[in-house]
């Protein structure tokens, strides 16, 4: 007798097909990593210099904070993001997922380009040394800024990803979300007339409440 083998039941929503299993795990990690790397590396030391000070120099150096707070930022609302893509549906998860590609790509965008800026620096000279006109001398920057970018290039995979097979990815359950539907009331038990207030209350109503039925 020939086995009759049974067609694979196709994926639910609350079993992911192995395709989605591994790009929801890649879009995660690559998630998390690079918001983690962005709000770490912003905190580090971007530019470093010197002012002129009463005849002397004086070090000065500016985080990445300081210079730009749009990676630091973006960075936030693509974790946000990447959580609340599980927690939508439909057309809402692909504008999710776009808002978490855009972070990242934003995050990318302004960590480079303010890894050759010096206005911060500049505006410490100026602060330092009471010369609105003073600026920062022997300017150079630090490899933080591209790890920085390096952090929003991880958010925006995460986000193409997302874009890709968010499709394929489960949604949080539903199960303890309300249905709208009207809980039955449990009954009322039927007070103890020997309770004192119940006592007080029939003579209130000019009950006898020594009188049993």
């Amino acid at each position: 007798m020939g086995c009759v083998s049974a067609a694979p039941l196709p994926p639910t929503e609350d079993a992911p097909a192995p395709g989605g299993r591994r790009s929801l795990a890649a879009a995660l990690l690559a998630g998390a990593l690079g918001a983690a790397v962005v709000l770490l590396a912003s905190g580090q030391t971007w530019a470093e210099g010197t002012a002129t000070l009463a005849g002397g120099r004086l070090p000065l150096e500016a985080d990445g904070r300081a210079v730009t707070a749009a990676p630091a930022a973006l960075a936030v609302v693509g974790l946000a993001a990447l959580v609340a893509v599980l927690a939508v549906r439909g057309a809402g998860r692909v504008l999710v997922a776009a808002l978490l590609a855009l972070s990242g790509a934003g995050a990318a965008l302004s960590a480079f380009l303010g890894a050759s800026d010096r206005s911060a620096l500049d505006e410490r000279a100026a602060e330092v040394s009471g010369d609105a006109a003073s600026t920062v001398e022997t300017l150079s920057h630090t490899a933080w800024p591209y790890v920085t970018a390096a952090g929003g290039v991880l958010l925006l995979l995460a986000g193409v990803l997302a874009l890709r097979y968010a499709r394929l990815w489960p949604a949080m359950s539903g199960r303890y979300e309300r249905d709208g539907t009207q809980r039955p009331r449990r009954p009322r038990s039927a007070p103890d007339p020997e309770r004192p207030e119940e006592l007080w209350k029939a003579l209130d109503r000019g009950e006898d409440p020594t009188r049993r039925s």
